[in-house]
């Protein structure tokens, strides 16, 4: 009796604490992968044979029973999720509208796997759309290693969305997603989006490249070429062995350690310049040979390079030694070690797409969040630091740099079609709503964060984020936490408000009147999103005087960010109250005016009530 008893007592125990484990997140880990591939490319009819081998180890705490793979060619053939989408959408990409529709059958795009095996076992598989679901012959357990090799064939489909041949600006090859690559498994299951239009997510690993293509052809993207003796192309003179490799092909070898993707493009008409960055960086410019953008391309190459100490500085060191901006796609878009870029556009435009691409190198490349959770973590916080580096390297001095992309987020609630950031990016109602929410609200993120916590405690919430999850996966909840650790100040309700509803911020100076020798002002909250408030008096004599109401729920206050003008701390305002009446140690008669935060960093929507002026 006492031995059942002793053994009810130990299972009862072990309920509980498997219990409490279950109730609380794991420790933090990633899966890993090893890709190494071989790819044979007929320039002629755009397909090439493939062999992939791929070294997948789980470092989750579950047993995988299958994986998935992205097959995204597949998404350029009629009928496709993407075409269907795009032609039902009310506002579809003018790039890809109904043109996926109404490819032929030399023109789509597709990857067939025609073998798969997992440690040598053959493997049952099936394709749908764009994912290839798989059905392992061994589960895979926790800290596990297994080995999948993979013959594929494909075909580069006339260039629509991102990836593609013979762009508008004639380029050859920009080949992106090109391979069968493995969904990302992590803390939230497997991530088998379908390719509809919008953009990726990665699992962290090294890729070992080797692209037999015509020798005419001219090769940059991602990783540090092998064999430049034998390529020449610019990357190392006149090449000494040409045509090493298949008949009439080279054979280019790259190597690009801890990334989560791998992009080529090629042309036999490329240029190709490189010169040094900060931290002896190899910045490569590959781009078509035109006299009438060759003058633009010349003038990016410094301005690239002061791209990237701003970078740098502001985020952290770029850990990679080279890094290459090359002319293709359809307008611009990041990917690891690279962007791609259309060419023919005024330079201005270029510069402003290569700074837009290459801060994507720091917030989404190295702090790899899911795009299509948090593309406003992605797009949104590119945004915002290419904006500042932009006006940086071309000395400009705007006092809110960020201004286009609250007026933009402004024109987005006055449209009634916001929906919270959490939305899914495939599953807003309409293309311009996802841009405004991901790139001018993402932007309006930040910039707001540095009026919540100030800008100095701002600048070290970049570097601090970095420093922690470069090279990681975080999350919304990651850089709450991050500012939250360098302010001392709670930010849940802020992360909460700001992307997971559409409350608006709304406040005005309501009244305004004399008390004595002092003057009685009163504050009213017109919308749901609470914030702190800086409000600024001026006084008939030119003095000013500043005024500061934290939100009670913050639990602390920002520091000064005028310290040249003297500031009053009032009592909290709680959140629940509509109202706040303080007084102003001055008389009405000597007030001028009083406007609440002059320096528009706090997204009201509804500016006109928030000054008042003496009549």
């Amino acid at each position: 009796m006492k031995y059942r008893l002793k053994i009810v007592v130990i299972m009862v125990f072990v309920f509980a604490f498997a219990k409490a484990n279950a109730q609380n997140n794991t420790p933090y880990w990633q899966q890993h992968v090893d890709y190494t591939m071989d790819i044979d490319m007929d320039v002629t009819s755009f397909q090439y044979d493939g062999k992939q081998t791929l070294v997948y180890t789980n470092n989750s705490p579950e047993t995988l029973d299958r994986v998935y793979y992205h097959l995204y060619f597949n998404a350029f053939q009629p009928g496709s999720e993407m075409d269907v989408r795009s032609r039902t959408i009310a506002d579809p990409d003018g790039r890809v509208k109904d043109r996926i529709s109404k490819l032929s059958p030399d023109e789509i795009g597709f990857i067939k796997v025609h073998k798969l095996t997992q440690d040598g076992k053959k493997l049952n598989y099936e394709v749908a759309g764009t994912v290839l679901e798989v059905e392992l012959a061994n589960p895979i357990a926790p800290g596990a290693t297994t080995t999948f090799k993979m013959d594929f064939k494909a075909q580069v489909p006339q260039q629509i969305r991102r990836s593609g041949r013979n762009n508008k600006e004639g380029v050859a090859l920009s080949m992106t997603q090109w391979y069968p690559k493995l969904a990302e498994y992590d803390f939230e299951g497997w991530h088998a989006d379908p390719y509809i239009a919008r953009e990726f997510h990665g699992v962290w690993g090294d890729f070992d490249v080797t692209i037999h293509i015509d020798k005419e052809y001219t090769v940059g993207g991602t990783g540090y070429l092998q064999n430049p003796e034998e390529i020449g192309h610019g990357y190392n003179g006149p090449s000494m062995m040409p045509g090493k490799g298949k008949k009439g092909k080279l054979s280019w070898h790259f190597k690009a350690p801890n990334v989560h993707d791998f992009t080529w493009a090629a042309d036999p008409e490329y240029l190709h310049d490189i010169i040094k960055g900060e931290n002896n960086v190899d910045l490569h410019f590959i781009y078509k040979d035109n006299s009438s953008i060759k003058e633009n391309w010349e003038k990016l190459q410094p301005l690239t390079a002061d791209l990237l100490s701003y970078f740098n500085k502001n985020v952290g060191t770029y850990p990679y030694k080279q890094y290459s901006v090359i002319q293709g796609g359809d307008g611009g878009m990041e990917y690891a070690m690279c962007t791609l870029i259309t060419g023919e556009r005024k330079f201005g435009s270029l510069l402003g797409v290569t700074a837009h691409e290459m801060a994507h190198t720091w917030f989404q490349f190295l702090l790899a969040t899911n795009e299509a959770k948090h593309e406003w973590m992605d797009e949104g916080f590119t945004t915002y630091i290419s904006t500042l580096a932009e006006q940086a390297v071309t000395n400009k001095n705007n006092a809110n740099p960020l201004a286009g992309a609250y007026r933009s987020y402004y024109g987005l609630v006055a449209s009634g079609k916001e929906q919270p950031q959490t939305t899914h990016a495939d599953r807003y109602n309409e293309n311009r709503p996802y841009s405004i929410a991901a790139y001018s609200k993402g932007a309006v993120f930040l910039s707001q964060l540095g009026y919540v916590i100030g800008k100095e405690n701002l600048d070290k919430t970049l570097k601090k984020y970095f420093t922690d999850f470069s090279f990681k996966h975080p999350t919304p909840n990651d850089i709450k936490r991050t500012a939250e650790k360098v302010s001392g100040i709670e930010l849940d309700w802020y992360l909460t408000d700001w992307t997971q509803t559409t409350n608006t911020i709304d406040y005005a100076i309501t009244a305004v009147a004399a008390d004595g020798d002092k003057t009685k002002v009163t504050l009213s909250r017109k919308g749901l999103m609470p914030m702190p408030i800086d409000l600024y008096v001026e006084n008939t004599d030119g003095s000013l005087q500043s005024y500061y109401i934290p939100l009670r729920m913050m639990r602390a206050e920002k520091e000064n960010q005028t310290p040249n003008i003297s500031r009053k701390q009032l009592a909290d305002w709680p959140w629940t109250n509509p109202t706040y009446t303080f007084t102003i140690d001055a008389p009405l008669s000597k007030v001028k005016l009083m406007t609440i935060d002059p320096t528009r960093l706090m997204a009201d929507i509804a500016q006109n009530d928030n000054t008042w002026v003496k009549k």
